[in-house]
């Protein structure tokens, strides 16, 4: 996987992989690497998911009426 690449290239090339597999044409071994690389991309998507996060600001209502901004936090789920 190149050092640069992408959230947008390696999610294009994701949707290949999962193109070709679901074909199933491909033999054994190239299924393989291309489960291997597949589970690289989402490893690579999702730390840019998660430091993208990171960075997301939101704007939040303190009791005084005023906004500020904050950290965005997850949801409880």
């Amino acid at each position: 996987m190149a050092d640069k690449m992408t959230f947008e290239a390696a999610l294009s090339r994701l949707e290949e992989i999962v193109r070709a597999m679901e074909n199933g044409s491909a033999p054994l071994d190239k299924s393989l690497s291309l489960f291997e690389e597949g589970v690289g991309l989402v490893k690579f998507c999702t730390k840019e998911l998660d430091s993208a996060e990171q960075k997301v600001k939101i704007l939040q209502k303190s009791a005084d009426g005023t906004l500020a901004e904050a950290d965005f936090t997850k949801p409880e789920q």
